[in-house]
């Protein structure tokens, strides 16, 4: 199980990620661009790449899902925390960011891991 601090933690290790408030819940971004929200209690919502949902969904619909109209069509997926596994999550995380970080920040990244 991973709980709303785990998820924040995992979120704001990322280089330049920060953490503001949109709709009446936190979001994290990088340059501004936001990669995740916590957007219900025991909810993370994570920005993938359509087929990374795709892949998520289908393997475990229990744990994910893709955000309700529009913003699931764009890759917004829904993560229920509570069946979420740690060491998946935090690659999701990464995945997430990874979309919207500027090419740059990301080859950084990249090489300093």
């Amino acid at each position: 199980m991973v709980t709303e601090d785990d998820a924040r933690a995992l979120a704001l290790e990322l280089p330049e990620a920060t953490e503001k408030s949109h709709m009446g819940h936190a979001d994290f971004r990088v340059r501004d661009r936001i990669f995740a929200t916590l957007p219900k209690p025991g909810q993370m919502g994570l920005r993938l790449e359509q087929g990374d949902q795709a892949a998520v969904v289908a393997t475990a619909p229990q744990t994910f899902a893709p955000a309700a109209g529009a913003w699931g069509r764009q890759g917004w997926t829904v993560v229920q925390l509570e069946h979420a596994d740690p060491v998946e999550l935090r690659e999701l995380v990464i995945d997430a960011w990874r979309w919207r970080a500027p090419s740059r920040l990301v080859a950084e990244y990249d090489a300093a891991r």
